[in-house]
């Protein structure tokens, strides 16, 4: 088994289909929870709980499919918990920078309104990162970079499209 270390778990959780689709789901929730004068806080909660469950849920469905005979070897229940841990936490972490900017609301720092926003348009920014990064590990020229990064965050785009909508 390969040793865990903090890079290894960064780099393997990082810029995944999971952290793509935590941060579209982190927006989703954003865009639902905070219509109709919803406070920050209790959009937080909305967001933290549920990440925390769909990630629970994740970790879970990757061990119990991961536990048994691949490719001809057995895998182990501990093998394939910390597989699926390690390939999950991207939908985990997905939710660390939106989390904070709402707690910046929760505070009273900003107003709760404007702290909806900016928590759903630094999805859209994280997105655009991810896909940066995304094509960037597959040594894409720049150009496809950047039409990476754009078509990424053309996801949380339409969240907030939706969100104009909702409100």
């Amino acid at each position: 088994m390969e040793r865990l270390t903090p890079q290894r778990i960064i780099r393997a959780s990082f810029a995944t289909e999971e952290s793509v689709y935590g941060v579209i789901l982190v927006a989703g929730l954003i865009v639902v929870s905070g219509s109709h004068g919803a406070t920050a806080i209790s959009v937080f909660w909305t967001v933290l709980i549920t990440v925390v469950v769909f990630w629970l849920a994740h970790l879970y469905a990757g061990t119990v499919a991961g536990h048994g005979i691949a490719e001809g070897e057995v895998v182990g229940l501990g093998d394939a918990f910390f597989a699926a841990f390690r390939h999950s936490l991207g939908l985990l972490f997905s939710a660390a920078i939106p989390c904070l900017i709402l707690l910046f609301g929760a505070t009273d720092v900003i107003n709760d309104t404007v702290t909806i926003w900016l928590a759903l348009w630094t999805c859209v920014a994280v997105l655009a990162v991810l896909g940066f990064i995304a094509f960037t590990r597959r040594h894409a020229p720049w150009y496809m970079r950047i039409i990476g990064a754009i078509t990424t965050a053309g996801f949380g785009l339409v969240m907030i499209v939706a969100k104009a909508f909702v409100h």
